[in-house]
């Protein structure tokens, strides 16, 4: 009786599915196809479709090679699909089929990645676990959205048949997070982070000071911090990372492949340290926290040797923190240094960065002085910037310093999209999806070597953003079209095509509870977005 009962039960739905479905005529909504292989972002740089597509099911295995990095890529793999699939997905050394994994040596280069899926299994391969790590960022975006969600979808959850293989066109895809102007959480970086990594980002640029706040502990000179930390844009609290936010920062991003570039800007920018010790000032007199949003007005006394003392204490315990390659030394703006005084700063704090072996980054205008052999300078200037400013980033380009390139006017992430915009600046210009998608970096500045462009940067300032809604409403869906610039053969450059893959990002990020701008150019879905 007891199992007569059970299966009335589970009949009785089945049954009202069916009576449902004679009374009205309509028979259940076949499954929708899977997503083809051609559209994702960034594109692909080579798409096969062909054959049945794979199936995840209840007995999919996720199988691993026995390397450590590997199998941390599949772990963060079933960590996806486990909450929305509701299958236990387990990560495993053995057996066949399933979702592989595999590290092996081929045409893959550091980053790149070959994805062969068909009805048997579905296999990514590269040389590197990075390359892994972005073969999964794509079969996330192969699977309808509602994977990202973090309840039991209905599924199904079919992947094209096909192979896709990809590498990228820059090393460098980088985003910053300005944390100065207002201060961003651990947790808030790390949320950027995870919304970084699905676009295949691999470097995360931290602006840690600036005239409103100095947001990183400096054990030899800790006011930097609990003074220079303690307010931002508007008198809000400040806040500043302990070493340990910081290490907790760095491992986040590693583990999702992001490399943290640190910043700490001067001999400009330098309000919250100047107000934090009067040593610095050339006069001895410390100014008050300053909480506005002018720039231009603070420098460290070049000519005093306490500034060397202090930036190399603060060089030395950054980069012991960060195990990357790269230290940003900013270097914009400094409207109160003279030019000689520019010059002679760079000169002694360009080798520091050196001895503690790290590769000096900095913003354009170290051009203007002598970049160290193998520095980036990073180009923020805008499609009318003067013709002597760009011809001299382009002398040093032809003369071995390499270039990032962030064009303000076109993706400075904090600009508005248009006059209405709520939040962000405009004095760059407004600037739109299509805008911020629709040039080059290859061609940007006529003259520059092939070679002396290392990629691409999306900086985020932070004057008008105090949380992550407004950081993804600004960079959403911007920030996706940087890092296909980034990512992505020219030869795919294409808006047109471009803004239907993009438009097909909205339901995903709908599923992540993210925030995002609907833009009128990009032929979003019926729902969703501000």
């Amino acid at each position: 009786m007891r199992q007569h009962r059970r299966t009335l039960r589970l009949l009785g739905p089945l049954l009202l599915v069916a009576m449902t479905a004679s009374v009205t005529g309509a028979a259940p909504a076949p499954p929708s196809p899977p997503t083809p292989l051609d559209r994702v972002v960034p594109a692909p740089a080579s798409v096969t479709p062909g054959g049945s597509p794979y199936r995840i099911t209840r007995g999919t295995h996720i199988r691993v090679d026995a390397a450590r990095e590997a199998r941390g890529v599949g772990e963060y793999l079933g960590k996806i699909l486990r909450p929305s699939t509701g299958y236990p997905l387990p990560v495993t050394t053995r057996g066949t089929g399933g979702i592989r994994l595999r590290l092996a040596e081929g045409p893959f280069g550091a980053e790149g990645y070959r994805l062969d899926s068909g009805r048997s299994g579905l296999t990514i391969t590269a040389a590197r676990p990075a390359g892994l790590f972005h073969g999964v960022q794509t079969l996330r975006q192969l699977l309808p959205a509602a994977v990202e969600k973090d309840t039991v979808q209905p599924g199904p959850w079919l992947v094209a048949g096909g192979t896709v293989e990809d590498s990228p066109r820059y090393g460098w895809r980088g985003a910053m997070l300005d944390v100065s102007r207002h201060f961003f959480t651990v947790e808030q970086v790390k949320r950027y982070i995870d919304q970084l990594a699905l676009y295949k980002i691999n470097k995360l640029h931290l602006h840690l000071s600036d005239d409103q706040g100095w947001r990183i502990a400096i054990d030899s000179w800790p006011r930097l911090a609990t003074y220079g930390g303690s307010t931002e844009v508007g008198g809000g609290p400040g806040g500043f990372y302990t070493k340990a936010d910081y290490r907790e920062i760095v491992r986040y991003a590693s583990s999702r492949y992001l490399e943290v570039v640190p910043e700490i800007d001067m001999p400009g920018h330098t309000n919250a340290a100047l107000a934090s010790y009067a040593d610095l000032n050339c006069d001895g007199v410390a100014p008050p926290l300053y909480t506005g949003t002018e720039v231009g007005f603070s420098s460290l006394c070049v000519g005093k040797e306490v500034t060397y003392d202090f930036v190399d204490d603060v060089i030395r315990e950054i980069a012991a923190l960060t195990p990357g390659a790269y230290l940003h030394i900013g270097g914009d703006e400094a409207h109160s240094t003279s030019h000689e005084d520019y010059v002679k700063f760079m000169d002694r704090v360009q080798p520091i960065v050196a001895q503690y072996g790290k590769t000096v980054v900095g913003w354009h205008q170290l051009t203007g002085a002598r970049p160290a052999k193998g520095a980036l300078a990073q180009y923020w200037g805008l499609d009318g910037t003067g013709a002597e400013e760009k011809a001299r980033v382009v002398k040093a380009a032809q003369s071995g310093t390499g270039l990032i390139l962030s064009p303000a006017d076109r993706v400075y992430l904090d600009m508005k999209y248009t006059k209405e915009t709520p939040l962000g600046l405009s004095w760059a210009g407004y600037v739109e999806v299509k805008r911020s998608y629709d040039w080059d970096p290859g061609a940007y500045l006529p003259g520059v070597p092939g070679g002396a462009v290392k990629g691409v940067e999306a900086p985020m300032w932070s004057e008008t953003l105090e949380n992550s809604a407004h950081v993804e409403f600004m960079a959403f869906p911007r920030l996706p079209g940087v890092a296909e610039l980034g990512w992505s053969p020219a030869a795919s450059h294409d808006w047109e095509r471009y803004k239907g893959r993009l438009a097909a990002q909205a339901e995903r990020w709908d599923a992540l509870g993210m925030e995002w701008y609907r833009s009128p150019q990009v032929p979003w879905p019926a729902a969703g977005g501000r």
